[in-house]
């Protein structure tokens, strides 16, 4: 059990359909990072950018970027995650990657897909949620256009880390801020989400706004706008397990069941 776990945030104005270039943008940044950190999150489909033409740019479950996750998790000696486009058995899935530093990985693949842009008709949606330990720590990842929905986030299994990967437009940002926040609070959990930056090919702007939040809704730490960034944060259990204790409001959380058959 590790009662701290220190956390970096890299916020990146990801290049169009370029995953080399943008695979090296990041690792450029990592290399930043002035001291080891536990856990590196990026934002969603941070090889690519929100594609909606998949088939030419995806990858498999052996591709390159994959296998740059895990050769980039071993060689700093952490935990990578966030998310990428991914093809398997002719269907294509926004799917959420951790990567551990010994190589050993887990994966979510994005429950609500985002009809506004008719990312449901390209990609297949995720059927179940995921909850892994890291470090003694209990993480349970989500991708973007899920954080609209909070009985799908609901905490019934007493997770202590949120993590929202995101490409998440600039005019609906104050969405984003008050939902993570939302998040947070009604969770008891610390509640991370990262996003891109700059404009991509569909004109979309994005302007970051990554973020840390605590059990009781307090930005622990906020991005700079507009630019990239690396930002670094260090989570303290003892803290979260005492407000927990403290305020108890869990104990009074509703109890879903998600199944196949789930909306």
């Amino acid at each position: 059990m590790q009662n701290q776990l220190k956390i970096t945030l890299i916020q990146t104005d990801t290049v169009w359909k370029d995953i080399v270039t943008n695979l090296q943008n990041i690792e450029d940044k990592i290399a930043s990072i002035e001291e080891g950190t536990d856990l590196i999150v990026l934002p969603e489909m941070f090889s690519t950018g929100f594609v909606m033409q998949p088939n030419s740019i995806a990858e498999t479950m052996e591709g390159s970027a994959i296998q740059w996750m895990k050769k980039t998790a071993s060689h700093y000696k952490t935990a990578l995650a966030g998310s990428l486009i991914i093809e398997e058995n002719g269907l294509y899935f926004n799917r959420f990657i951790f990567v551990h530093h010994s190589g050993a990985l887990t994966y979510y693949d994005k429950k609500h897909l985002f009809t506004l842009a008719g990312e449901d008709k390209i990609y297949t949606a995720g059927k179940h949620r995921l909850l892994f330990e890291y470090k003694g720590w209990k993480i349970s990842p989500f991708v973007c256009y899920d954080l609209r929905f909070p009985v799908w986030s609901r905490n019934t299994e007493g997770y202590d880390i949120a993590l929202y990967s995101a490409n998440w437009p600039k005019p609906r940002i104050n969405a984003w801020d008050s939902l993570l926040k939302a998040r947070a609070i009604e969770n008891m959990c610390y509640c991370i989400g990262v996003n891109r930056v700059g404009t991509d090919a569909n004109n979309l702007e994005y302007n970051g706004h990554s973020q840390v939040i605590d059990p009781l809704g307090e930005i622990l730490k906020l991005s700079q706008e507009n630019e990239e960034a690396v930002c670094t944060v260090i989570l303290d259990k003892e803290k979260l397990d005492s407000c927990r204790r403290k305020f108890q409001f869990l104990q009074d959380r509703d109890a879903f069941e998600f199944t196949e058959n789930d909306g």
